[in-house]
């Protein structure tokens, strides 16, 4: 039987880039070859696609070495006939690289996760696994998500939308807005990035210019939260096959040791500051109400294929805090390790993961 040419797209010109690649890593490292013929596809930060090197320690991530996607020389594009051919130029001519049956797209941030490689891939017809362009639109921007969770009936946490023009011509009134979430610490937010970047948490307000300073760097629109004593409680969300409620996997739950919060270098660079506790000991009735609101998040946004919902669980309650539409794959990420504790295997995950996407496209 003939394999399927999937081809993995990672890189992008995100601030997340680096973190694409890792999790490129992880999927060109676990994918079932017998089943699967990869072509990974590199995109630079210049926003270039390029035939990248099909080679999982490459792509890894290390400690104070992030992989980047350089410009080779190369171009891969899709001919435009809904051929789903891919096409390679180089100095030397232009040769095919096949019909691809399916794109992967390991890619965070923006353009790969706010619908706009999704949608320049329904334009050409190939089909991709994933989210479509409405709900990673909605997952993308957090405004956007909180209000589609609020609107569903899901508490999600409390907090003021600032964009960078508010802040410059009436700074009073969005100070005044931002009091009125309650008392320090408050976490600045870009409202579509990930990875923690851009993200402050601010412990007198002395500090909150610069620190919507730093978030203004990532995207001109900004949530602020407060601060509130919680549990960092995950959960990895996979759509069905037989158009059921989504399948939500066991509870994943990030303690923080060392540092100020789960930020960037924590996720990535420091697995020592913190420990990703997998299962989670959540008591029994909160679990049940947990996996509900994953699943319905997963629903209010209009999500196919995978989620990751993250939960602040307080003392007498919880909030939705976001949903990732394309959650890490790194060795260090929680999405594939909850699903392994659920009992699907990585290689297995990335197969029903590209099935979902395939069915998708017959539909």
């Amino acid at each position: 039987m003939a394999r399927l040419k999937v081809a993995i797209l990672f890189g992008g010109p995100s601030s997340e880039h680096e973190i694409s690649c890792a999790s490129a890593a992880g999927v060109l490292g676990a994918i079932d070859r017998d089943k699967y013929e990869v072509v990974p596809v590199g995109i630079t930060k210049d926003g270039h696609w390029t035939l990248a090197a099909d080679d999982s320690q490459k792509w890894a991530l290390r400690k104070g070495d992030l992989p980047v996607v350089h410009d080779e020389g190369n171009r891969v594009s899709f001919a435009t006939d809904g051929s789903r051919e891919l096409v390679y130029r180089d100095a030397h001519g232009i040769r095919s690289l096949g019909i691809i049956d399916v794109v992967f797209p390991v890619l965070h941030g923006p353009y790969g996760e706010d619908g706009q490689v999704q949608r320049e891939l329904e334009a050409i017809g190939v089909p991709y696994v994933g989210n479509g362009v409405l709900a990673s639109e909605r997952g993308m921007d957090k405004e956007l998500s909180k209000d589609a969770f609020l609107a569903a009936g899901i508490p999600a946490t409390p907090h003021v939308v600032l964009t960078s023009d508010s802040w410059m011509n009436d700074p009073e009134s969005a100070l005044e807005a931002v009091r009125g979430l309650g008392s320090l610490p408050l976490f600045v937010k870009p409202a579509r990035a990930g990875s923690s970047k851009g993200v402050s948490k601010v412990k007198a307000m002395d500090d909150f210019a610069a620190a919507l300073a730093v978030a203004f760097e990532e995207d001109e629109k900004v949530v602020i939260e407060c601060g509130l004593k919680v549990r960092e409680v995950e959960f990895a969300v996979l759509q069905s096959r037989d158009g059921s409620r989504p399948r939500v996997s066991v509870p994943g739950e990030i303690v923080v040791k060392t540092r100020e919060f789960y930020d960037f270098d924590a996720k990535y660079q420091d697995e020592d500051s913190v420990d990703l506790v997998v299962p989670a000991k959540v008591d029994a009735a909160l679990l049940v109400e947990l996996q509900k609101s994953a699943a319905d998040a997963f629903i209010a946004l209009g999500c196919e294929g995978l989620a990751r919902a993250d939960f602040f669980v307080t003392d007498d309650g919880y909030f939705v805090n976001e949903l990732n539409t394309m959650p890490g794959f790194t060795p260090l990420s929680m999405y594939p390790a909850l699903w392994q504790a659920s009992g699907l295997a990585y290689a297995d995950l990335i197969d029903e993961l590209i099935q979902l996407g395939l069915q998708r496209s017959t539909e």
